[in-house]
C-alpha cells in the first residue's frame, strides 16, 4: 500500500485542489506529482529519507507531500511561520536530507544556518529558485515516471511535530496504515462526504494532522475538491465559502467564534455548507450554538491528537448534545481509566486510554517518551480527562498534566476558565495550578480585560465565588495583554508569566 494512491482513480477531469483561485484536475495532480515524484528518485533519495515541507496550504504543499509518500520517503510538514532557528532544530532532529520550500517558507529558509544541518543535501524551491537550490519545476523535468512504491503499512510516512503545549514539541512518527486507516474510520463515522460533489475549505495548516488528514486526506480520498486558503480573514472566508460553494468546513473554535462576531453576516454565507466541524481544541457551548443561531448550521465537536492520527471521536451522525465529542469512530477503543489504570464508572472522570490502527508508532528517536504514552499493550494514554454519559457519549473536561490538587481535591482548570469567560468583563483567561503552603496548590487566573469595562481582582474572585466552590475560585488573579495560545486555539500554559508585579 501506498498512502499516496488516495488521489488515483477520481475521473481526471474532476477538480482536485482549488489554489489561489486556479482550479487542478485530478488528472492533472496526479502528472504533476508523478513526476515531482520521479525527480526525487532521480536526485537519489531513497526509501526511509525525510524530506520537509515548509509552505503554506496551496498547491506546492500537496504535490511535495503525495510525491515524498509516493516515492517511499518521509515527508516532514513545518511550520513556515516558526522562527528560523526552531525549524532549523527541526530539520537537524529529524536529518533531512532536503526540504520543499513554497513562498511562504522563503523568509525562514533565509535564517537557516545549512552548515547545522549536515544531512540537508537538497533545497528544493516551489514557485522560486532557492540560493543553493533548485526549482521544484527543474526537480519534476523528467524523461521516465517512477511508479508509486509500495510500502508496508508499518513503514513511517510522515513525522509530524505535536504542538508542544504539554512540554517541548516532539516528532510523531505516523505510518501509511496509520493514516489510511483514520481516513477509512472518518469516512465510516458519518461524515457526510459525496465525492465531487463536495467542496471541502482547508484553512486549518496543512503542517496540522487536523488539515493534512481530516481535511485534504478525507477530502483526496473521496474524491473531493479542496479549496485551499494560505491565510485567515474571517470576512474573505465567508465570501469565499460563498462564492465556491463549500459544502464541508473544517476549524478550531477561534475560527468558529470569529464568524459569529462579524456583524451583518448570516446563513446566506453558510447556505452550501452540510457538514460544519470544530476540533483541535475544546469548543465552547456558547459558540456551538452561537453559530446555529446566527448561520442555521450544526457545527458538530470531534476529539483527536496527533498521535492518533488525529481522531478518535466523533459527533457526525450521531445525537450527541452540545459540548460532547461524540462516540469513538470506528474500529477505536476507548478506556476512561484512573490514577491506578483501573477502568472509572460512568459519570466519573478518569484519563483517555486509546487503542486502533490509527495510534502512531511512537516518537523520533525517543524511545522513553514513546513509553510514557503507549502501555505494553497498545494504549495511547492521551492525558486528558473526560467523562462517558448514560447514552455513551464522551465529554472531556481536561488535561491531566493541567489538573490542579487543593487540599486534596481535583480542579479542572477548563471548568474556572468556562466561567470566567462568562463575566461580561472578560474577553480571554486561562486558569493554572501555583504551590500554597497550607493547601498544596492554589489556583491562580490570567485574565484578559475587555475594553471599556472596569475590573478589579476582587470582583473576579467574588463572581467565580458565586459559581464553584471555595477550593476552585481564584485566589490570585493577574491581568494580561493576552493569553498565550497555538495555531488551534489551544491555550500554551508554559507561556504564561511566571512572575508579575502587583
Amino acid at each position: 500500500m501506498n498512502l499516496a494512491s488516495i488521489i488515483e482513480g477520481h475521473p481526471a477531469e474532476h477538480i482536485a485542489l482549488i489554489s489561489r483561485g486556479k482550479p487542478t484536475s485530478y488528472g492533472s495532480l496526479r502528472d504533476q506529482v508523478a513526476a515531482l515524484r520521479s525527480g526525487l528518485v532521480k536526485l537519489g533519495l531513497e526509501p526511509g529519507d525525510r524530506i520537509a515541507i515548509i509552505s503554506g496550504n496551496n498547491r506546492y504543499f500537496v504535490v511535495a507531500y503525495l510525491a515524498a509518500l509516493g516515492a517511499g520517503l518521509v515527508a516532514v510538514p513545518l511550520n513556515h511561520t516558526s522562527p528560523s532557528l526552531a525549524i532549523e532544530h527541526e530539520l537537524e532532529n529529524v536529518q533531512a536530507r532536503a526540504v520543499v520550500v513554497g513562498p511562504a517558507g522563503r523568509s525562514a529558509l533565509q535564517g537557516i544556518h545549512r552548515s547545522a544541518i549536515p544531512s540537508l543535501e537538497f533545497i528544493i524551491g516551489a514557485g522560486f529558485e532557492p540560493e543553493g537550490g533548485v526549482t521544484m519545476e527543474a526537480v519534476s523535468d523528467v524523461d521516465e515516471t517512477v511508479p508509486i512504491l509500495d510500502r508496508d503499512p508499518d513503514e513511517v510516512a510522515v513525522l509530524i511535530y505535536t504542538s508542544g503545549t504539554a512540554g517541548l514539541p516532539r516528532a510523531a512518527m505516523l505510518t501509511h496504515g496509520n493514516l489510511y486507516a483514520n481516513i477509512r474510520q472518518i469516512i465510516a463515522s458519518g461524515e457526510d462526504l459525496q465525492g465531487a460533489a463536495d467542496t471541502a475549505f482547508c484553512v486549518l495548516p496543512l503542517f496540522h494532522i487536523f488539515g493534512l488528514n481530516v481535511v485534504l486526506g478525507v477530502s483526496l480520498a473521496v474524491g473531493s475538491r479542496v479549496l485551499l486558503v494560505e491565510r485567515f480573514d474571517p470576512v474573505s472566508a465567508l465570501e469565499s465559502i460563498e462564492l465556491h460553494g463549500v459544502t464541508a468546513v473544517s476549524g478550531p473554535p477561534t475560527m468558529w467564534a470569529a464568524w459569529v462576531g462579524i456583524p451583518g453576516v448570516g446563513a446566506e454565507q453558510l447556505a452550501s455548507v452540510r457538514t460544519a466541524v470544530s476540533g483541535a481544541a475544546k469548543l465552547p457551548i456558547e459558540v456551538a450554538q452561537a453559530v446555529e443561531a446566527k448561520f442555521g448550521v450544526q457545527l458538530r465537536e470531534g476529539y483527536g491528537l496527533t498521535e492518533a492520527s488525529p481522531v478518535v471521536t466523533s459527533s457526525s451522525g450521531t445525537d450527541a448534545p452540545f459540548s460532547s465529542v461524540g462516540i469513538p469512530v470506528p474500529g477505536e477503543e476507548v478506556r476512561l481509566v484512573d490514577a491506578d489504570g483501573e477502568d472509572v464508572l460512568v459519570g466519573d472522570a478518569g484519563e483517555l486510554w486509546v487503542r486502533g490502527p490509527n495510534v502512531f508508532a511512537g516518537y523520533w528517536n525517543d524511545p522513553a517518551a514513546t513509553a510514557d504514552v503507549i502501555t505494553p499493550d497498545g494504549w495511547l494514554r492521551t492525558g486528558d480527562v473526560a467523562v462517558v454519559d448514560d447514552d455513551g457519549y464522551l465529554f472531556l473536561v481536561d488535561r491531566v498534566k493541567d489538573l490542579i490538587i487543593v487540599s486534596g481535591f481535583n480542579v479542572y482548570p477548563a471548568e474556572v476558565e468556562a466561567v470566567l469567560r462568562e463575566h461580561p468583563g472578560i474577553a480571554a483567561c486561562a486558569v493554572v495550578g501555583v504551590p500554597h503552603p497550607y493547601t498544596g496548590e492554589a489556583v491562580k487566573a490570567y485574565v484578559v480585560p475587555r475594553e471599556g469595562i472596569p475590573l478589579e481582582e476582587d470582583d473576579v474572585v467574588a463572581f467565580v465565588a458565586k459559581r464553584l466552590p471555595g477550593y476552585k475560585c481564584p485566589n490570585k488573579v493577574w491581568f494580561v495583554d493576552q493569553i498565550p495560545t497555538g495555531l488551534t486555539g489551544k491555550i500554551i500554559r508554559r507561556e504564561l508569566p511566571e512572575n508579575m508585579a502587583g
